[in-house]
């Protein structure tokens, strides 16, 4: 894949989740895909349809979603993108409660990409610490 193939890909995914559209997100991944979000309770999933409830809690947990990317790094078929997360946490994103508040954070995901260009693995890693301070629990 070029660079510019997979930069569609990946931000195509994005937007679907700036949009909140879970059934947008997932026809970004492969159907078997491997989908890790580092630290997530249930551990890695594979499969489109074992990803959509983190995607569900997500879009449930934060709100008004503005990523702006930092940084890309490309290889052979993968790609990985260093951006910052802010927004509104309306409901209990990772487990905190949100109240609603201001959040910012950052992101690292490192994506590799099927032969036929979907998703084949999507790793996040999220800075938690950041949001643990952003929202103290009392």
């Amino acid at each position: 894949m070029t660079r510019d193939e997979m930069d569609r890909m990946i931000d195509a995914h994005f937007g679907f989740e700036a949009a909140d559209d879970v059934d947008g997100v997932l026809a970004t991944l492969a159907p078997d895909v491997e989908h890790d979000i580092v630290g997530w309770p249930s551990g890695p999933t594979r499969g489109r349809e074992a990803a959509r409830p983190f995607y569900e809690a997500l879009f449930a947990d934060l709100s008004e979603s503005r990523v702006v990317g930092v940084k890309r790094l490309y290889g052979d078929r993968f790609l990985v993108d260093e951006a910052v997360w802010s927004g509104r946490a309306p409901g209990r994103p990772f487990g905190l409660e949100g109240r609603n508040r201001p959040l910012e954070f950052r992101l690292l995901h490192v994506v590799e990409f099927a032969d036929g260009g979907g998703i084949a693995r999507e790793n996040v890693w999220i800075d938690l610490a950041a949001i643990q301070r952003q929202l103290p629990q009392d």
